[in-house]
């Protein structure tokens, strides 16, 4: 009787850590978006951008993410020459970066389908400058793929973005960030 417990706990603990052995996903078309409406305006600031590029270590829960500034696409194209030419200065800051953890990776399952609350912490940097970022997200586990969501606010000026005088009614203080990244099993590149 205690060899079939033993032999048991075996095969349980192969299947595991062969679930577990790929411990690296990637993505390079993961989608922000990026919602800066002013309440008092009906015209709407929203820009998306799905080329964002993601590393995910589930052994650790570190993440990171790199989005290139000038792939955020606006409904008119006016919109989108301001935000890389007076807003975010594109040229002289050519990506927003994040680099953070999931805290509670440990409260994902990743041998079991469902949907997960993850806590996350990190640095985002933006138009060059860096802050801390904590916010809740859900990670959702099917298969041998895993999908993460995020929403969150930042504050403009925090980022030393400047809203002129001329346009402050139209666009909000704040802005707020969607993510959506559908992350693959990482594959070495041959």
């Amino acid at each position: 009787m205690k060899k079939n417990s033993v032999f048991t706990l075996l095969v349980a603990l192969a299947v595991s850590f062969s679930a577990l052995g790929q411990s690296k996903y990637f993505t390079r078309n993961g989608k922000i978006t990026f919602d800066a409406t002013s309440v008092s305006s009906p015209e709407k600031i929203i820009a998306t951008n799905d080329k964002a590029t993601s590393m995910l270590d589930v052994s650790t829960g570190q993440m990171e993410f790199a989005v290139l500034m000038k792939a955020f696409a606006f409904e008119k194209a006016l919109m989108e020459e301001h935000f890389n030419e007076n807003y975010v200065e594109s040229d002289k800051f050519p990506k927003a970066t994040f680099k953070g953890t999931i805290k509670n990776m440990n409260d994902v399952i990743l041998t079991k389908d469902g949907s997960y609350t993850a806590k996350i912490e990190g640095k985002l940097t933006v138009h060059g400058i860096t802050k801390d970022v904590e916010t809740t997200g859900t990670i959702v586990v099917k298969g041998n793929s895993i999908t993460g969501k995020s929403d969150f606010k930042i504050l403009l000026a925090d980022y030393g973005i400047e809203i002129p005088s001329l346009v402050k009614d139209k666009v909000g203080k704040d802005a707020s960030i969607t993510v959506v990244v559908n992350y693959e099993p990482f594959k070495k590149p041959s």
